[in-house]
């Protein structure tokens, strides 16, 4: 009899609490340094994908963690690998992914003689991860346990361990550990929980602005019962979009962004008397947002997973909180059907945004965005590169559940639509996904099309083809300034994707991409859709 104990590699006891924390996929390129954790892996029911890019296996990882919310796993051999993945550990930083880095590295005894590749790994994630750990082999699985929960606490980020080589290999015994369940903080019934039932009680002008933190804990349904209760329109970040249907009569759209959104939506916000903050975290949001309401003059509420140090704004009240279980107890305390905004000053809004933003265009981007909308199901899952094309998307791609649209909107690093797609896709093989990137985004990524070849399924890539950086060639061109580094030359990505085994075709119309469309949903490869713009297609549209 053994009494529990369990005899096994170092590594394996890692794996083995990154399966039970609902880990099923690992995503990285390995050297000879990861290969005992790759094999742990796969020993322990985790998947080992091979991708081209450290930095695109993370952006897979994370597509994967959006569809079954386990924390997404990178692995990065040592020295290069490590270095490749620094951009997107710095993105699941700033966008709230719970990531767990694993580094292979050389043995301190080693390092004091060897010095190549060798660098401190630890101290270059150090600032950009929420913890960074060594393995040891006799705490193998308590570092493991703590690296799962402090990367899914509070706000969720990435964790780093790096674990030496023979430390991998190193034979141990364990005994099977116990672990409490982590449960969010409740605001207690108190002075401030009945003040914010009485400001709720007396608003007739209240607005409910919802981000990360309520699509992180889930308070989709709690949310939305929320907002009928009070009949209290939402605006959402872009990352929480489709937090409630955004077909639905309350549902304001993504802000944040987009100037020409701001002039319709922030004056509606300041109009009103009442703003919750549900769930908001204004890491997503550009200055324009800053401090755009005064706590003095109108009662605002904050629910928030952790303490507001970002000072972007402030609130009369704040609890520092589970999102959906604060909104039921607030819910609790007040009457059902209330008749808000009575001038009708939520129809009209809706109605300007619609004209700000028109689909009816003949051809271009947002032609381009509509024809996809409209010929892909209502559960179509879909991910877009940072640039002028996100800006205009997030606009008028409307998602009806959280994470319909997942996009990197915090360190909005360019690069991340396509890998995120095939990630996507191979957590949710049943269902419809859809990329779009620019063509400079398209090209940093292009090799991971023989990854999607290989993992099968049928997702569709669309790149817009204007042979520019056109986000900042309007910048540059609005500061008057000489047109330079901005423009390259107009690729064929259409035969890009043939070339790696899918299907590619290039169009320059509505009906051209309505057949691609209809022939890539049925197709049992990927496809990508090169859809070809004029130059300054952007201008005046967000």
């Amino acid at each position: 009899m053994n009494d529990g104990l369990k005899t096994a590699r170092a590594a394996d006891h890692l794996a083995r609490r990154l399966y039970e924390a609902g880990c099923r996929y690992a995503f990285g390129m390995p050297g000879g340094e990861v290969l005992t954790l790759v094999d742990a892996l796969e020993k322990a029911g985790i998947r080992f994908i091979l991708c081209k890019h450290e930095n695109n296996a993370g952006f897979m990882a994370e597509g994967v963690h959006h569809r079954d919310g386990a924390p997404a796993i990178l692995v990065a051999t040592v020295g290069p690998g490590v270095v490749n993945g620094v951009n997107v550990v710095a993105n699941a930083m700033q966008d709230r992914v719970p990531m767990l880095v694993l580094s292979g590295c050389v043995d301190a005894d080693e390092a004091q003689t060897y010095t190549h590749q060798v660098f401190d790994h630890q101290q270059v994630f150090r600032s950009i991860t929420k913890e960074t750990f060594r393995l040891t082999a006799k705490s193998a699985d308590i570092i493991a346990d703590k690296a799962v929960n402090i990367a899914l606490e509070g706000r969720a980020g990435p964790v780093h361990i790096d674990v030496p080589i023979s430390v991998a290999d190193e034979e141990v015994t364990l005994r099977p550990r116990r672990r409490a369940a982590m449960t969010r903080t409740v605001p207690c019934e108190g002075a401030d929980l009945a003040t914010a039932r009485d400001w709720l009680a007396a608003a007739q002008r209240p607005v409910m602005v919802v981000g990360l933190d309520a699509v992180a804990e889930g308070a989709s349904a709690q949310v939305q019962a929320f907002a009928e209760h009070y009949n209290m329109p939402v605006i959402t970040t872009y990352k929480a979009k489709g937090i409630i249907p955004e077909d639905h009569g309350l549902a304001l759209g993504g802000a944040g962004l987009s100037p020409l959104n701001d002039r319709h939506l922030i004056p509606f916000l300041q109009s009103a008397d009442l703003i919750l903050c549900a769930g908001y975290d204004p890491i997503e949001m550009r200055t324009g947002w800053r401090e755009i309401w005064d706590p003095s003059r109108v009662n605002v509420i904050d629910i928030t997973a952790e303490p507001n140090t970002h000072y972007m704004h402030q609130a009369g009240l704040s609890f520092v909180a589970g999102t959906g279980e604060t909104l039921d107890l607030l819910r609790g305390g007040g009457p059902a059907g209330r008749d808000t905004w009575r001038g009708g000053e939520v129809a009209k809004l809706k109605s300007d945004l619609a004209a700000a933003f028109p689909l009816d265009a003949a051809w271009g981007p947002a032609a381009v965005m509509d024809e996809c909308r409209k010929a892909l199901p209502r559960n179509a899952l879909a991910t877009v590169d940072s640039g002028a094309h996100r800006i205009l998307l997030s606009q008028l791609w409307q998602c009806y559940e959280p994470r319909g649209l997942i996009q990197s909107t915090a360190l909005c690093t360019m690069g991340c639509a396509l890998p995120m797609a095939i990630g996507e896709k191979l957590a949710s093989p049943d269902r419809q996904v859809i990329s779009f990137s620019g063509d400079a985004g398209a090209l940093m990524v292009m090799g991971e099309l023989s990854t999607a070849k290989e993992l099968g399924g049928n997702p569709i890539f669309v790149v817009f083809v204007d042979a520019s950086l056109a986000l900042i060639e309007i910048k540059q061109r609005g500061r008057q300034m000489t047109n330079a580094g901005v423009d390259f030359g107009q690729h064929d990505f259409a035969a890009i994707g043939r070339a790696f085994g899918g299907h590619g075709v290039t169009v320059q119309d509505r009906a051209a991409l309505r057949d691609a469309l209809a022939e890539a949903q049925s197709a049992e490869t990927f496809t990508v859709i090169a859809a070809v713009i004029d130059r300054h297609s952007y201008d005046g549209l967000f």
